[in-house]
Parts: structure tokens; sequence; C-alpha cells
């Protein structure tokens, strides 16, 4: 099989919990791209929090915003901002229950509160630094969203809000309670596809790496997904390869085993 594009995860898949990566995952990118692979980041992120890392590992592409967004040589593929409505509804079972949201727009991070203890931890460990407090002119352009501090057992009102949702947990260190809002028609898996459409390669030409649940849409549609090792465990079942973790240089090895770098 001739493979000629890789789709990445940043947190736990590209990222260590230091925020650092392995040398070992840049010589991997550019292994694969000298084999002509086109390399995109596929993240959670917003776009406007990542390019200097996408900068960095050379990479041509990009999906942010578990896949609400995606771009390619300046081509916006992917551009779709949640219904202001549902929003909305997020919002008003946020306020009742005391719960926080932060709002990623294609340049800005809007924050229920900047001051919290939680948000300004949750913003450090994710390294947002364009945050704003959420103001009513930007809910019709919020494009994701992360629920902060919201105990497993309250995490239902929001599945309740709209059948076409669900929460997918944040595992990261120094973050519990956190869950991504994640659409089952716009999601990693939706925008890997019409980004394969756009530039012409196969599903079965493609690799995906991830380790939350937020990605087994993406680790679905392609035809080589790895699950890293210290990935959520319910994710391994949706992924045809398990690799190592993130800090034994996971994506260096899951392509050693398809014998594309050395």
């Amino acid at each position: 099989m001739t493979y000629k594009t890789l789709f990445l995860d940043i947190d736990g898949t590209i990222l260590r919990p230091d925020h650092t990566y392995a040398s070992s995952t840049k010589e991997a990118i550019e292994q694969v791209q000298e084999q002509g692979m086109l390399v995109f980041i596929c993240t959670g992120r917003p776009l406007h929090e990542v390019k200097e890392l996408g900068e960095e590992l050379g990479v041509e592409g990009y999906i942010g915003y578990n896949g609400a967004y995606a771009i390619y040589e300046d081509n916006i593929l992917v551009d779709e901002p949640i219904n202001q409505n549902t929003f909305e509804q997020f919002l008003a079972v946020a306020k009742k229950n005391n719960h926080e949201i932060v709002c990623y727009t294609s340049d800005k991070n809007y924050f229920t509160s900047l001051m919290n203890p939680v948000m300004k931890n949750f913003s450090e460990v994710f390294q947002l630094k364009n945050n704003r407090i959420l103001t009513q002119d930007v809910h019709s352009h919020i494009l994701s969203l992360s629920l902060i501090n919201v105990p497993p057992e309250q995490a239902k009102e929001y599945e309740a809000v709209n059948n076409d949702f669900y929460l997918s947990e944040v595992i990261v260190n120094g973050i519990s309670n956190c869950y991504d809002v994640i659409r089952k028609r716009v999601n990693k898996g939706e925008a890997v596809k019409k980004v394969l459409q756009h530039i012409g390669v196969e599903p079965e030409q493609a690799i995906a790496f991830g380790d939350g649940m937020n990605d087994k849409e993406m680790l679905q549609v392609v035809g080589e997904g790895f699950a890293m090792g210290n990935s959520n465990p319910d994710l391994f079942s949706y992924a045809k390869h398990r690799t190592t973790s993130v800090d034994d240089s996971g994506i260096y090895n899951g392509l050693k085993k398809l014998n594309l770098v050395e």
C-alpha cells in the first residue's frame, strides 16, 4: 500500500504532558514527508493556538475544533459553527449548575469566567493565550466548546439538550470533570473525509494517530488507525492498531510498524 496522508492529534499524541514532543516524532514526520506524504494536525484545539506548533513540525494542513474547521493551502474545506440556539441551551444548563464553558471561534477563545481558578488552570494546561470573556455577539460564531467543572452525574443534562451531540471526556494531567462537546455530524472523522476528497486520496491510503474518544471517528475512517498506548481505554476498540505511549515514541513506533520510518 502506498500511503499518502497522515493525520495527527496533538495532546497525548504529538505532545507529552509537559507540552514537549519527542525528537523521534519530528523525525518521523520528516521521513514520511520525504516519501511524499501530506501531514495534517487534527485536534480539538482552536487552530489560532496551534499554528506555531504546526510550523515547527512543518505540517501541510490543519483540522481543528474537533473537526468543525479545516484548512489546506489557504483553502477552507470545513467551516461549521454550532447552531446558535443549541449553543445557548448548553449555556443555560451551565449557568443553572454553576459550570463553566470555554468557547472557540476562528480567532479567539471565549470564557464564561476568566477569574475562576479552574478556568485559569484549563487555560494554562492547554496553553490558551487569546482569551476573552464570552459576549452575546459571538454566539453565532462558536465552532466548538469545552464544558468545565462538570461532575459526571450532571453531564447527562447536556446530552439531553440535543441528540446530535455527545460528550468526550478530556483526559489530560491536571484536568478533571471536563468534556469536549462533539457533534455526531461534525467531528474529526467527517473532516478527514472532506480533506481526503479534496486532495484526491482514498481513505485506505491515510493513517491517523489519536488518544481520546474525540479521535474515534478519525481512526475509523482511515486505512490505518493507531491508538496511542496512553489512550482512553475505550478508544482501543475503534483503532486498527495500538502503538506505544506518547512518552515512548508512539507515532514513530506506529509508522515503523508500517515500514514507513527507519
